[in-house]
């Protein structure tokens, strides 16, 4: 029977040309369910990133739904994807991870779900006048942290899907040299039985009684 955890509604205070984003990882037990809500003013461009950090083979089920019920995205046992779209309307928006079709492993899960465009690093950016030479340059130094930013969380999630990987096969073989030690104790024991078998054996011997 599946399970269904209701987390806090995130709510975000848009502003026009404003960003909000919401960052999180979270455990996903065993056929389970969990749903983040989110207010988004029609028109703004939205993206949603998820990945799969750790547990059974790496895949959920997620689905993004409008605040009328209609499906926008839905894909099942997926490692990771990155969907973008704009609102078509007012409203709350529904996106939820699945893991019901698990019945023993946990998952961990992250995502980022971004809402709204960068505001410009100055006020006056978007005049007809070209930008001088300091505010080019720190227009570029802001796009390259971000850039850093994003592939810092990237290799961040890889490293902790790699060690989890690693852990996952160090415990196997682990569990596998334990088994072929057993193995190879009980048929060292059963050799040693079955020679002292062989030479334990007792004679039979016939006595003649004379007449």
């Amino acid at each position: 029977m599946s399970r269904l955890l209701l987390v806090p509604v995130l709510w975000a205070q848009l502003l026009c040309g404003s960003v909000w984003g919401s960052e999180l990882t979270f455990e996903l037990p065993d056929n389970a369910k969990q749903c983040f809500y989110e207010d988004i003013i029609v028109g703004t461009k939205c993206t949603l990133e998820f990945q799969v950090v750790t547990g059974g083979h790496y895949d959920v089920d997620c689905r993004l739904e409008d605040p009328d019920g209609t499906v926008l995205y839905k894909e099942m046992k997926k490692q990771y994807d990155s969907f973008t779209f704009t609102a078509a309307k007012n409203g709350t928006y529904k996106f939820c991870f699945s893991n019901e079709f698990s019945t023993f492993t946990h998952k961990t899960v992250y995502f980022d779900f971004q809402v709204g465009d960068d505001p410009p690093l100055f006020p006056n950016e978007n005049r007809v006048t070209a930008l001088t030479q300091m505010e080019s340059a720190c227009v570029s130094i802001h796009e390259a942290l971000k850039s850093v930013i994003d592939y810092q969380t990237h290799f961040r999630l890889r490293e902790a899907q790699g060690r989890s990987r690693a852990e996952d096969l160090n415990t196997r073989v682990a569990f596998w040299s334990i088994g072929e030690a057993f193995i190879l104790l009980v048929v060292s024991i059963s050799q040693v039985v079955l020679l002292r078998s062989f030479f334990s054996d007792k004679k039979t011997t016939t006595t003649r009684v004379g007449s």
